[in-house]
C-alpha cells in the first residue's frame, strides 16, 4: 500500500518554522526539567532523545508532529510515585504494546472500550497530580513563588499566556546560571539506564494502563484527526501508534523517557507558525545543542519554587480540558478517584462506569418501546 503521507512530505526553513518550534516546547521543557530535577533521569539524554525523534518524525511525516513526554507517567514520577526503573519499564512495555497494535491495525478496537469521558478523566486526574506536586514545591520559596505567579498571570491577562512557560523556564536558567556560571559545552557521556527488572510493580502497571488511554486518545486519535484539519494530511491512528512504539523501544535504552505524539504540541506547532516538518529539524537541533550544556550543577541551582509554578500552569492546561468532557461528573470523579486510590484503579473503575452507561442509555428505549399501554 502506497503511503499517504509520501506525495504530501515537505520541509521548509522559515521564521515561521522557527516561532512553530517553541510551541511543541512548552509542555516538553517544564516536564523534563522537572523530572531531571527531582528523579535520577539525565536530563541530557533525554533531551538528546527528543532531538533525534523531532529530526525523525519532522523529515518522515512532513508536518509539524509533536514529540512530549508521556504525561500521566511524567507526574507520576515527578510525585513520586513512579521510580526512575519503574518509568522506564512502562516506557519499553508501552512500546511494545503500541507497535503491536500500531502494526495489527486493530486501534478502533482498543478505542471503543476506552470512552472520551474516561480519556478526559484521565488527563485531569494527571492534572490534579501535577498541580498537587506543583504547590509542594512552590512553598519551598514562598516569595519567589509569588513573584512568579504574578509574572504568569501578567502574560496571561496580557493575551500572551503561550510565552508564560517560556519566560518561567528563561527566569529559572538565568538564576541558575547566575548561581554555577555559564557551563561549559561538555560531552553527557554514556547513559546510566537501571535494571528494568527492578521495575516489574504494581505501581508501573497501574501508571501503563492510565497512560495507554490517553495516548490512545490525545497522542493517536484526536492527533490524526487535528493533522487532517491543518495540514490535510492523512496520516492514520494506527500509523501513529506504531511510530510511538518504535519511538520508546529505541529511546528508553539511550535515556530517553517514555514519549508520545499529541495534539496539543501539533496546535502549539501551528498557533506559532509552523507548517512544515522544518520545525521538527530546527527544533530537534536545539534539543541536541542544549544537551551539551545543562549540567547537573545547573539543575541543581534551578529554583524549585519558579518549577513549581511552571509545573502549575502545565498542570492546570491540561487539567481544564475535563470541560469537553460529555459526562462531566464521571471525568471528575476519575480524577478525584485517582487522589484518593491511584491512577490505575480509577482508570478501570471509570472504564466500567462509562461502559455501564452505555449500555444503560442503548437498553432504555429498547424497553420504553415494548412497555404496554
Amino acid at each position: 500500500m502506497a503511503d499517504p503521507v509520501s506525495s504530501n512530505r515537505s520541509i521548509s526553513i522559515s521564521w515561521g518554522e522557527l516561532t512553530g518550534a517553541v510551541g511543541d516546547s512548552l509542555t516538553v521543557l517544564p516536564i523534563v526539567v522537572a523530572l531531571a530535577v527531582v528523579t535520577e533521569i539525565s536530563l541530557p539524554h533525554v533531551l538528546i532523545a527528543f532531538g533525534i525523534f523531532q529530526i525523525v518524525w519532522g523529515v518522515l511525516y512532513g508536518v509539524p508532529m509533536s514529540v512530549e513526554p508521556m504525561k500521566a507517567l511524567a507526574a507520576l514520577a515527578i510525585a513520586g510515585a513512579l521510580s526512575y526503573a519503574e518509568l522506564a519499564l512502562a516506557g519499553v512495555v508501552l512500546g511494545i504494546v503500541l507497535l503491536a497494535i500500531g502494526a495489527s491495525q486493530t486501534l478502533s478496537l482498543v478505542e471503543r472500550w476506552i470512552g472520551r469521558p474516561v480519556i478526559r478523566g484521565v488527563q485531569f486526574a494527571v492534572g490534579l497530580v501535577l498541580l498537587e506536586t506543583a504547590v509542594d514545591l512552590s512553598l519551598s520559596s514562598p516569595a519567589l513563588a509569588a513573584i512568579a505567579v504574578v509574572v504568569a498571570a501578567v502574560f496571561t491577562f496580557a493575551g500572551r499566556q503561550n510565552a508564560v512557560a517560556i519566560v518561567l523556564l528563561a527566569a529559572g536558567l538565568a538564576i541558575a546560571f547566575g548561581a554555577t556560571g555559564l557551563p561549559m559545552p561538555r560531552s553527557p557521556g554514556l547513559p546510566a539506564i537501571p535494571e528494568l527488572t527492578a521495575g516489574v510493580s504494581r505501581s508501573a502497571a497501574d501508571g501503563i494502563v492510565a497512560q495507554l488511554a490517553m495516548t490512545i486518545g490525545n497522542a493517536a486519535l484526536a492527533t490524526s484527526l487535528l493533522v487532517s484539519d491543518l495540514f490535510d494530511r492523512d496520516i492514520s491512528p494506527d500509523r501513529l501508534s506504531a511510530s510511538m512504539g518504535a519511538m520508546n523501544l529505541l529511546a528508553v535504552p539511550i535515556g530517553g523517557i517514555p514519549m508520545c505524539h499529541g495534539c496539543d504540541g501539533v496546535a502549539g506547532k501551528h498557533a506559532f507558525g509552523a507548517r512544515t516538518g522544518g520545525a521538527n529539524l530546527i527544533l530537534g537541533v536545539l534539543y541536541v545543542a542544549a544537551a551539551f550544556a545543562l549540567t547537573t550543577a545547573v539543575l541543581t541551582a534551578f529554583p524549585l519554587a519558579i518549577l513549581g509554578v511552571l509545573l502549575g500552569v502545565v498542570s492546570v492546561s491540561l487539567a481544564s480540558h475535563v470541560r469537553e468532557s460529555d459526562r462531566l461528573w464521571l471525568s471528575v470523579a476519575i480524577g478525584l478517584g485517582a487522589l484518593v486510590t491511584n491512577l490505575g484503579i480509577a482508570f478501570v473503575v471509570g472504564v466500567i462506569v462509562d461502559r455501564l452507561v452505555d449500555r444503560y442509555r442503548a437498553e432504555k428505549p429498547l424497553k420504553t418501546a415494548v412497555t404496554p399501554e
